[in-house]
C-alpha cells in the first residue's frame, strides 16, 4: 500500500480538520493581521513616494524651469493633505517595524506583541495629531482666511 493513500474516513476527518482551521484563521480582523496589512501598504506607499521624489528631483538637472513648475504644483492643499498622509504612513511603518523587530528578536516579544501594537498606535496618534495640525495650519489659513 502506498504511503500517500488514505482511507475515506481519514480523508473526511482531514477535510473537517482543514475546514475548521480555515474558519478559525481566515481574516477574522485580528489586530495583528491588520498591522501586517498596513505595514505592507505603508511600505509600498513610501517606496512610490521615494520613486517619484527621485524623478522630480532629477528634473532640476534636465530642465530647471520644468522642475520649478512641478514644485509649484506641490504647493496645493491636496498635496499638503497627501503629505500628512505620507508622514502618517512613514511614522506607522517605522513604529511597526520596531515592534516587528522586538517580536522577532526579543524572547518575550511574542508574548507582548498585542500590547506593543496598541502602544505604537497610541504613540502614532499622539505624534500625528499635533503633526497634522501644524502641517495643515498654513493650508487652512490660506483656504479660509486667517492671520
Amino acid at each position: 500500500m502506498s504511503t500517500t493513500a488514505s482511507t475515506a474516513t481519514e480523508a473526511a476527518a482531514s477535510d473537517r480538520a482543514g475546514a475548521s482551521r480555515r474558519q478559525g484563521t481566515f481574516y477574522r480582523g485580528d489586530p495583528g493581521m491588520w498591522s501586517w496589512v498596513l505595514h505592507r501598504i505603508t511600505g509600498v506607499l513610501t517606496f512610490f513616494f521615494l520613486f517619484v521624489h527621485v524623478l522630480d528631483t532629477a528634473l532640476v538637472r534636465v530642465s530647471p524651469d520644468t522642475y520649478n513648475e512641478v514644485i509649484e504644483t506641490y504647493k496645493t492643499p491636496l498635496v499638503n493633505l497627501l503629505e500628512v498622509g505620507l508622514v502618517g504612513a512613514v511614522l506607522f511603518h517605522a513604529l511597526n517595524g520596531i515592534r516587528v523587530m522586538l517580536v522577532d528578536f526579543w524572547e518575550k516579544g511574542p508574548k507582548f506583541q498585542k500590547p506593543m501594537l496598541w502602544t505604537i498606535l497610541a504613540i502614532w496618534v499622539v505624534v500625528m495629531i499635533p503633526g497634522a495640525f501644524f502641517m495643515m495650519k498654513r493650508t487652512v489659513e490660506v483656504m479660509f482666511g486667517g492671520h
